[in-house]
């Protein structure tokens, strides 16, 4: 699952920095929070997870290891989409994409910390 997280958090590294190079040739902005979440919750939080779980396999191996991974993997690419389509379109009716996605990562990060807390101190 470390190797997953870090893998998959290049692959969002990637994709902030072609957005970011996009937005700025275009000088569009309209999706500069798109670039920031994937930047952020992506790469850093990805990056961070893989590292820590790397370094301590039993946080890992855990159910909440196995649970924070599933969510935040799952929720940033809902929540990322539901964000770029109410952005482009104005529309509210993608708020519960926002939502649904931004509350997996949440719950995600929560466990991750519980996790930590239980097998790094």
């Amino acid at each position: 699952m470390a190797r997953t997280m870090i893998v998959g958090s290049t692959l969002y590294f990637v994709i902030g920095v072609v957005m970011g190079m996009a937005m700025s040739m275009t000088e569009n902005y309209t999706l500069a929070p798109v670039h920031a979440h994937l930047n952020l919750l992506g790469w850093v939080s990805l990056a961070l997870g893989g590292l820590l779980y790397h370094l301590f396999p039993d946080a890992a191996k855990s159910r909440l290891g196995k649970w924070h991974f599933w969510l935040h993997m799952l929720g940033i690419p809902i929540m990322m989409a539901g964000l770029a389509c109410m952005l482009l379109t104005g529309s509210v009716a993608f708020v519960a994409a926002v939502s649904a996605g931004g509350v997996c990562v949440v719950a995600g990060t929560i466990l991750f910390s519980v996790n930590a807390v239980r097998h790094v101190l």
